[in-house]
């Protein structure tokens, strides 16, 4: 076996040949002579000595005729037609079977000048057919030739390639991008579709809560309001759910170790699953905070086991995993955030269940899109996972696959302070007051409702349409204890001016805001402003006498 690189080089034995890099500044032709005598080596080394772009390779190997135009990266083989062993037209045919080399020109040297030859040599595949031995002049004008057609044809398919994966690399992007601006478009729908519907549920439920207050109703009546009362608590859950996806849900977010969030969700998960599905648990120690809602993320990893559940149909495992995932991890390729610079905590939720078909698990994010027969589920689990997660400022990752099961990924963003325990505070039962309220709210049938609950409560209230209405009351000078208003009215004075008026020219007075569509204004990117009390709607009475009470106190506590 020979190398030559330059044609002052003597034959080396010792020495492999660099890897071939062709470029338009340093053409280079590499040259494979395959033959069994070593005479042929001397004969075509003469004559290409003075080619200072011409790399030879000689070996008599002809079995290996594969490997060595691989190594030196052949742009031409010249194989001897006759030689013991695999002769010149097994070359050929080895090298046309293997998808790295059946480009490459092969020249066939024969001593034999016969057509017949000639043509079982083009049959077989050789691009030219020499008899030994050529003019060094022709010699070399063929094998540049061929060598400049086999680069050309390179770099045309590398060409081909490099704008088939641009194609597909922008399809890819403009399918997101659909997907994306589809996503949106529902979601603006949604967020304005549970914003009305907030409102009419509070509209019944109010009502419904003052004809148990005023009481003299009979037992079949009461029985009957408590029905009512259930599907209003129904809806409340589905309109959270819309708002949620919509991304228009006022997030209260807190800090908080997601570990202590999975563990105490623990016995839940257990008695929701299967009997004869298990459980399996990753959750890493010393795992980092997060900043996020507590009871949104309580929804959306009971959602992800319901659904889990549902996707194990003859049992199997759950599997929850919690992990630290450091800036740059391999881990955020599927979230797209592998190049970014912040830390996350991953929560995962994996099933080995059904799976879904590649069709399914495009649409699954969509609100009430469900592949569960009618009655066993409404299609929002996963949409609100997805709304909760983006809102949030963190990613979601769902893979799926038919038979093997289905993984939710979520990706939450790392808070540098430690979480602390925080108790929930208890609902207290109908506490009243003598303190005066004043109740602004644009919906009329809402805010009658209000302001008869708070009066049977035992409270002054005083009522307004809109802030600009409530503001003319305030600075009237009338004492007002506390100031109960929506977030969202018409005019030109918005809730938040009105609250800034508050503080102005009622400073020992507190504001309590009501709504379940805050963005934009209570809420900056999603996220309720601390110091901000919120209560969203609908709310109960217990709720909303509860809520007062905690915000008076505050009153008492900063006097």
């Amino acid at each position: 076996m020979y190398n030559l690189f330059a044609p002052a080089h003597q034959p080396d034995r010792a020495t492999s040949p660099p890897a071939l890099f062709m470029t338009q500044e340093s053409p280079c032709v590499s040259i494979l002579l395959i033959d069994d005598e070593a005479i042929a080596l001397d004969l075509i080394a003469h004559g290409l000595e003075r080619e200072p772009d011409i790399r030879l390779r000689y070996d008599a190997r002809s079995e290996m005729a594969v490997a060595l135009a691989r190594e030196v990266a052949a742009t031409t083989v010249l194989v001897d037609l006759r030689m013991p062993g695999a002769d010149g037209f097994d070359v050929i045919r080895m090298l046309r079977a293997d998808p790295a080399t059946e480009h490459i020109p092969v020249v066939l040297l024969s001593s034999e000048d016969d057509p017949s030859i000639k043509v079982k040599a083009f049959a077989t595949g050789a691009n030219d057919y020499l008899v030994k031995w050529p003019d060094t002049r022709e010699l070399l004008a063929r094998v540049r030739y061929h060598s400049a057609a086999y680069v050309a044809r390179m770099q045309r398919d590398a060409a081909f390639i490099s704008l088939r994966l641009s194609q597909e690399e922008l399809a890819a992007s403009q399918s997101a991008l659909h997907q994306a601006q589809k996503m949106e478009a529902i979601g603006q729908l949604t967020g304005g579709v549970a914003h009305d519907f907030n409102n009419v549920l509070q509209i019944i439920s109010g009502n419904l809560q003052l004809i148990k207050l005023l009481g003299g109703v009979s037992e079949k009546a009461h029985s009957r309001i408590e029905i009512a009362l259930a599907g209003v608590e129904r809806g409340a859950k589905l309109s959270a759910h819309l708002l949620a996806f919509a991304r228009r849900q006022p997030l209260q977010a807190q800090l908080i170790n997601p570990g202590q969030v999975l563990f105490d969700m623990g016995d839940m998960i257990r008695r929701l699953l299967d009997p004869r599905s298990t459980i399996a648990t990753d959750i890493a120690p010393d795992l980092w905070s997060t900043m996020v809602d507590a009871n949104q993320l309580n929804n959306v990893l009971l959602n992800l086991a319901i659904n889990a559940r549902d996707a194990m149909t003859a049992g199997g495992t759950l599997t929850i995993r919690a992990h630290n995932v450091p800036a740059a991890s391999a881990l955020l390729a599927d979230a797209g955030k592998q190049h970014g610079p912040d830390d996350y905590v991953l929560l995962e939720i994996a099933d080995t269940g059904t799976g879904m078909e590649p069709a399914v698990l495009q649409r699954a994010f969509e609100p009430f899109f469900t592949t569960k027969p009618t009655g066993q589920g409404t299609g929002l689990g996963l949409s609100m996972a997805y709304g909760f997660v983006k809102q949030s400022g963190g990613e979601i990752v769902l893979k799926s696959e038919p038979g093997v099961g289905t993984s939710v990924k979520i990706f939450l963003l790392r808070s540098q302070a430690a979480a602390e325990t925080v108790e929930e505070a208890a609902i207290e039962p109908l506490t009243g007051g003598q303190e005066t309220i004043l109740v602004v709210e644009d919906e009329e049938d809402v805010r009658r409702t209000t302001v008869e609950l708070l009066s049977a409560l035992g409270y002054r209230v005083l009522q307004a349409a809109h802030a600009g209405s409530a503001l003319s009351l305030i600075q009237s000078g009338i004492p007002i204890d506390l100031v109960f208003t929506d977030v969202i009215m018409p005019g030109e004075t918005s809730s938040l001016q009105l609250s800034v008026a508050v503080r102005q020219y009622l400073p020992d007075a507190q504001v309590l805001f009501t709504s379940g569509y805050a963005e934009g204004v209570l809420a900056h990117e999603g996220k309720v402003d601390p110091g901000v009390n919120l209560l969203q709607k609908p709310y109960t009475p217990e709720i909303l006498s509860t809520r007062i009470r905690q915000v008076l106190r505050q009153r008492k506590a900063s006097v």
